[in-house]
């Protein structure tokens, strides 16, 4: 009897130790897929960013580097001039060619941004790992320090921060990113300071520096997004990773298309008739403080490529710009701009858009005070 009473719980414990070593299994065998799934994503985008930095971002930035005092600006708001644009033709015409000529000098820059940024939403779906730190100050070094390498302008920075943003990243580490890209390339930087006088080239790391410093009093941080608990489909079986990955990558590659495409064709546009209606000779009148919060408005909202800044700011101080105008434009052209503005505003709400741009407006003003009455 004695022995009959202990074989029951024996045989119980052993039936249980069976029943739970397929669920074991399966959830090894989900956990090894996972990993694989990341680490293909991982290499997706690190062989993306590898092709555009290698072959075509890091030698354009660096011969405009060794250009000098030869570097031209042949747009309005862009390198390249496509289409011819002249004083003399129709304001639709002109706001239409320099509208095909921004889009065409940004075209390797969203060449690289829409797949990367496809690639980052894939990855960022297959780990569990958190996307953020727990203090705003984290958040804000890691994006800064993210993004100075990356080489893309804040038109193209745009869909990765909205892939970022959409696959539940910290807001607060995206948009330090984005401002960080263009104001802080070394290649960019190393142009400022050998063509400017140093006090300009300071001001063009000032007021971006200033601008992530009160990020986190300019963006709310979101609230992680919940995940939904999904049962596998037993009867289908699962595809190969590889082939689980490309499937997610191009999904992502036409949601984010879609997600991009309307805002950066509104930005042509904007930045169009910003360039074209405003007069040029508006830099040559007496300096002015209007005229210097005019200009700060102007060279936020202006949707440059990448170093466009530095380049326009050379050129208009060798014409005789009176340098309170070209260091307001240098301390704000590029930080951000009417693509991102739109972008960050349809994603995080308009009030923390609109904080951020006149945040970088104040400064740039400030900085155009300051060599006003020095």
């Amino acid at each position: 009897m004695e022995a009959h009473r202990h074989a029951k719980p024996l045989r119980s414990h052993s039936m249980s130790a069976s029943q739970a070593s397929p669920a074991v299994a399966l959830s090894g065998a989900t956990s090894s897929r996972r990993t694989i799934e990341v680490v293909l994503a991982l290499v997706l985008a690190a062989v993306i960013a590898g092709i555009f930095w290698g072959e075509q971002r890091y030698p354009a930035l660096i011969k405009k580097l060794h250009a000098g005092q030869s570097i031209k600006v042949s747009g309005a708001i862009s390198f390249d001039a496509l289409l011819p644009v002249n004083p003399g033709m129709p304001v639709a015409v002109r706001v239409g060619r320099t509208s095909v000529n921004w889009i065409w000098t940004n075209r390797f820059g969203m060449y690289f941004a829409i797949p990367f940024g496809a690639a980052m939403m894939t990855f960022l779906a297959r780990t569990r790992r958190p996307r953020r730190f727990e203090h705003a100050a984290a958040n804000v070094l890691c994006g800064a320090v993210a993004g100075a390498p990356m080489g893309v302008c804040s038109n193209c920075a745009t869909p990765i921060g909205q892939s970022l943003l959409v696959s539940g990243a910290s807001t607060r580490m995206t948009v330090a990113a984005m401002i960080s890209s263009p104001s802080f390339n070394p290649v960019v930087l190393a142009m400022a300071f050998s063509l400017l006088p140093w006090q300009m080239a300071a001001a063009r790391v000032l007021v971006p520096a200033t601008v992530l410093l009160l990020v986190p009093l300019l963006i709310p941080e979101a609230a992680p997004p919940l995940r939904s608990i999904t049962l596998p489909d037993w009867d289908t079986p699962a595809p190969p990773p590889v082939v689980a990955v490309v499937g997610a990558f191009l999904r992502n590659l036409f949601r984010l298309t879609l997600l991009t495409l309307p805002w950066m064709l509104l930005a042509a546009v904007l930045g169009a008739l910003a360039a074209e209606l405003i007069p040029a000779y508006g830099t040559h009148v007496p300096v002015s403080v209007l005229g210097v919060i005019a200009v700060a408005i102007l060279g936020t909202l202006l949707p440059v490529p990448m170093a466009f800044d530095v380049g326009l700011a050379w050129v208009l101080y060798k014409a005789g710009v009176p340098a309170p105008y070209v260091a307001t434009l240098l301390g704000t052209l590029g930080v951000v701009g009417i693509y991102s503005l739109t972008a960050l505003g349809h994603e995080l709400g308009v009030k923390s858009a609109a904080k951020l741009a006149g945040t970088v407006a104040l400064l740039g003003s400030i900085v155009g005070l300051a060599f006003l009455w020095i």
